[in-house]
């Protein structure tokens, strides 16, 4: 089955009624664990966003303590599973505060991590890559945010200079 576009689905949907449209979406939240994350992010979120950032940032810090220290290979599988979480949950508000707030927390995690990133170039490529794409994002906001945001950055990269000096 070949799906339609955005603009179909539309106008189909312009054509039912109030509870069709509403038993279509707890059908289409049966299906798919992100469809019911984006369903609760729209309906209890959204209206409060520093709520649902500091509710991610709980969920991230839960995330980096149960990373495995054994091995370096370890680190990085579960490294690169929180920067996939924190993405889709980018997805799901698409406020640019918002995905700069949780990506400056998830380099300031990984960087105070230990065992320390210094020794793996994969793990400081990962902080790097972050960084640069929050300095890109940076652009497109407030001044006032901008400035606010530039601090936060240069503490950042401080911290990951002594980490590359040591």
């Amino acid at each position: 089955m070949k799906a339609v576009t955005v603009k179909e689905l539309k106008t189909e949907l312009n054509f039912l009624s109030h509870s069709e449209i509403i038993a279509l979406c707890l059908r289409l939240s049966k299906f798919k664990k992100e469809n019911k994350e984006l369903l609760t992010y729209l309906l209890f979120e959204s209206s409060n966003e520093e709520g649902y950032i500091a509710t991610v940032k709980l969920e991230i810090d839960a995330q980096f303590e149960l990373i495995n220290t054994k091995t370096y290979y370890f680190i990085i599988k579960s490294v690169r599973k929180i920067l996939r979480t924190i993405k889709k949950y980018i997805r799901y508000s698409k406020n640019k505060e918002t995905e700069i707030a949780l990506l400056l927390y998830f380099c300031q995690k990984l960087i105070a991590f230990k065992p320390s990133i210094k020794h793996n170039t994969v793990l400081q490529n990962i902080c790097n890559r972050e960084i640069q794409s929050i300095r890109k994002k940076m652009t497109l906001l407030h001044e006032d945010l901008q400035y606010d945001y530039e601090l936060e950055l240069q503490k950042l990269d401080i911290k990951s200079i002594n980490l590359s000096l040591i």
